[in-house]
């Protein structure tokens, strides 16, 4: 599916930019990117069609081997497709990378253990011209280096390391930033702090597309996901449709005292139709009810008690979408 994309209302977004007036930033078109020859060739991405607006906020989600590093690495022109095109902001990947026009953070590599931290990132912005280099000290700040800045790289740990790549991709001042696996390794306040630049970046109009195992980062961030499974999209929707889209809500509840009760009262629930997943333990019923309302009225009009309703979360949803 390939309803119209979440959007990121801003200041720096005029009103009519906003949706699918947005141009359109990043386009695949039929991409196929295979690795290996002959019985040994591994297709890493199956043919994906995928269009990005400016000012989106996109989660890319998947289970280890579903594509999502292949298909950021086209992104960057680090590689090329072995089938379709890729275009970034009109241009070859590789184009834009060189740039600047678009940037990333990656999990491992790209940065030198002999320099310091602000060395690094004056390195650079060198590469950017005099402007970037006019950046360094606000760039360190947003990304919380400046307690860092005289560190040695190889010195820092690998949450400060991830930081450090953060500023270089910054630095540039990119239209589009591709975040792959960004807080791996950060602790929970690093990882809070770094969403919040994160999002001041998205509200001054900056494009997002990132890949990530934490679902909830996912879910409190992204404004649009898209979930990819053995090298394909198999979902792509704005977050809160695709997490309500399985429809069903889990209702929890203790059970009435009384055991006679207490068996009519499961073996009610068990003949209504759209309730599913039902289980009993230890005096507490648990379901899934496609009218949690409905389940909940004749739970509490059973004497039952500490109803609990609980809404779809992303990872139901991808869970459903990926299990084989």
């Amino acid at each position: 599916m390939t309803p119209a994309p979440a959007t990121a209302a801003s200041p720096a977004t005029p009103a009519a930019l906003a949706g699918d007036q947005a141009p359109i930033v990043l386009r695949l078109d039929g991409i196929e990117r295979s690795f290996g020859v002959g019985v040994r060739t591994v297709r890493a991405v199956a043919g994906v069609d995928l269009t990005v607006r400016r000012g989106e906020i996109v989660a890319l989600l998947g289970p280890n081997g579903a594509g999502k590093t292949t298909t950021l690495d086209l992104l960057l022109g680090l590689i090329d497709p072995s089938a379709g095109t890729v275009r970034v902001l009109g241009e070859r990947a590789v184009d834009a990378a060189a740039s600047g026009r678009i940037a990333a953070v990656l999990q491992t590599g790209g940065l030198l253990g002999d320099i310091t931290v602000r060395e690094t990132v004056e390195v650079i912005a060198s590469l950017h011209g005099r402007q970037a280099l006019r950046r360094v000290p606000d760039t360190m700040r947003r990304a919380g280096l400046e307690p860092l800045a005289r560190r040695r790289v190889s010195k820092c740990s690998g949450g400060e390391q991830q930081r450090v790549r953060f500023a270089l991709a910054l630095v540039a001042d990119p239209d589009i930033l591709v975040l792959d696996e960004p807080t791996a390794g950060m602790d929970v306040t690093a990882r809070h702090r770094f969403w919040d630049v994160m999002r001041a970046e998205a509200d001054a109009g900056r494009t997002i597309v990132f890949a990530t195992h934490y679902l909830e980062e996912a879910e409190q961030f992204a404004r649009r996901t898209v979930v990819m499974h053995r090298g394909r999209i198999v979902a792509d929707a704005p977050t809160a449709q695709l997490r309500a889209s399985l429809g069903a809500r889990t209702v929890a509840a203790t059970l009435p005292a009384d055991a006679d009760a207490a068996a009519r009262l499961v073996a009610s629930l068990a003949a209504t139709d759209g309730v599913t997943e039902l289980r009993e333990d230890a005096g507490r019923i648990r379901l899934r009810a496609v009218d949690a309302d409905a389940a909940a009225f004749v739970l509490l009009r059973a004497g039952a008690r500490d109803l609990e309703v609980t809404a779809p979360t992303l990872e139901t949803a991808f869970t459903a979408l990926t299990e084989d």
